[in-house]
């Protein structure tokens, strides 16, 4: 699927106006979108308070590729999403990195259902998937 590019400070701003949730190395901001598209649509910020301009694209890079490999998986078709770096965005482990965003994806997912997977819940769905490989495997 083709996911396409928020470019326009308006889509930022209307996405803005939707849920977000805040982890420790990357802010997600989703809202179903305005227009009738069939694609995942997606932003990616940093503000100065990330740091220098080396450090901020490196943010937003880092924020690009790891979007790239999970927004097909656990994003919803028809929302626009916004990832908002943080200080520890270009310095966090890649695994860090991409399990904080997963989070954050799947409490935005559940959002209007109620849902809201904590740290601990994620740990153990993770340890039971991998203790069920495992066992397959044998």
């Amino acid at each position: 699927m083709a996911n396409t590019r928020l470019t326009q400070r308006k889509q930022f701003l209307y996405v803005a106006n939707g849920a977000y949730m805040a982890k420790r190395s990357v802010v997600v901001q989703a809202r179903e979108s305005s227009s009738a598209h069939s694609s995942i649509r997606s932003g990616f910020t940093a503000t100065k308070k990330t740091g220098n301009a080396v450090r901020r694209n490196h943010a937003k890079r880092r924020l690009r590729e790891a979007s790239r490999v999970l927004l097909d998986q656990y994003g919803q078709i028809g929302w626009d999403y916004v990832f908002i770096a943080r200080k520890e965005t270009a310095d966090t482990n890649w695994r860090a990195l991409l399990d904080d965003m997963k989070l954050a994806l799947l409490n935005l997912r559940n959002h209007h259902k109620g849902v809201i997977v904590n740290q601990q819940q994620f740990a153990e769905q993770n340890s039971n998937r991998n203790s069920n490989t495992t066992r397959n495997k044998s």
